[in-house]
């Protein structure tokens, strides 16, 4: 049976490259010549299932195509099994920077060889001072890249376990708002929420995240939306399910040296709890806010394409409203239109930087 998923033809043809992917629904990429092949999604390489998946994609590619990679790419994150297995072969490794890896893909899969500002939104990606990245604008050329951007960072209360109870993320917002004391009352259920203050006044296990799926739990948690899901991400689709009309809140957000905070934005939540209503503002506020964003990049940096890459893009209403906004300002949008926006579309864009850096 075939290891290979899809094939992507890339701009050029570069040296035979294997990627190894991201940690979660990860896959794995092969280039030869101008062509790249994605192979099927393993899962998550945290159970021993995905990781035994993995490393028999990769003996299975390698072999299918019959070619022998010249440099392995991998993620920035030392712990991830698919970063100390590419590091593990006996070639040269190559780390990229998960959001330019995202900006990358889109551009692979369109034949763009020339730069990009790649909105990259997504939960979770290693910067490289070992920061928290997901809401990044960045100006991507090849194998080059610059952060020109980023949202807002919030703290993310628990670490890891805040993607699982959005009410945590609720909290950090509106302790950032000066309003710690709210957080006991508001949520009594959570027995954490009455030492959460405390934690955040401390700083303690509430690393800093810029972002974008922790600032979609945040506006859940606020609208009591799934306050604690059963797996990442419900909340932020039911939120989605919820827009009739996305409109933006006057004066929901702020630019300010490349930094987009929706501080006012979760204020404005926090004191409206009605749930449709606040999908709407959440939506229509982002889809706004992010365009000025993007415009306001091109003008500097004079790239006026733009790649939409990350898992927060299979929100349609973000998506499909950003794409109006952006085109409306005579700018170019690339989105993933055969590869995944998410995690398994990673591997392709890790391909394509690493098959042009110089090793």
């Amino acid at each position: 049976m075939t290891a290979i998923a899809q094939t992507i033809t890339l701009p050029r043809a570069v040296p035979c490259t294997l990627a190894v992917g991201a940690f979660l629904k990860n896959t794995i990429c092969v280039t030869t010549g101008s062509q790249a092949h994605v192979s099927l999604v393993h899962g998550d390489l945290g159970t021993p299932e995905a990781v035994a998946a993995f490393e028999q994609s990769v003996e299975a590619l390698l072999a299918q195509l019959g070619v022998t990679p010249t440099r392995v790419a991998h993620d920035l994150h030392p712990d991830f099994h698919c970063t100390r297995f590419a590091r593990s072969l006996d070639i040269p490794a190559v780390p990229v920077q998960h959001h330019h890896a995202h900006g990358a893909a889109i551009a692979a899969e369109h034949g763009h060889d020339g730069p990009v500002l790649a909105l990259a939104l997504d939960g979770f990606g290693l910067g490289p001072g070992n920061q928290a990245w997901g809401g990044e604008l960045l100006y991507c050329h090849g194998a080059h890249y610059q952060r020109l951007g980023h949202l807002a960072p919030l703290p993310q209360p628990g670490g890891d376990v805040a993607a699982r109870e959005p009410w945590r993320m609720a909290a950090a917002a509106l302790h950032r708002l000066g309003r710690g004391a709210e957080i006991a009352r508001r949520w009594p259920a959570y027995p954490a929420a009455a030492r959460l203050a405390t934690i955040l006044d401390k700083g303690l296990n509430s690393p800093e995240t810029s972002s974008a799926g922790r600032l979609f739990d945040a506006a859940c948690g606020l609208l009591n939306i799934h306050p604690v899901a059963q797996f990442e991400g419900q909340a932020p689709m039911a939120l989605e399910a919820l827009v009739r009309h996305p409109v933006g809140l006057a004066d929901g957000w702020r630019l300010e040296n490349g930094v987009l905070d929706f501080t006012a934005l979760l204020a404005h939540l926090a004191d409206h709890p009605d749930a449709e209503a606040g999908a709407d503002l959440f939506h229509g506020s982002l889809i706004a806010a992010m365009a000025d964003w993007a415009e306001a990049a091109a003008e500097t940096s004079a790239c006026r394409t733009i790649a939409l890459g990350g898992g927060c893009f299979f929100n349609k209403v973000l998506k499909s409203g950003l794409v109006a906004q952006l085109s409306r300002r005579n700018l170019v949008v690339l989105t993933a239109d055969t590869v995944s926006p998410g995690d398994p579309g990673l591997s392709l864009g890790q391909a394509w930087v690493a098959a042009l850096t110089e090793v």
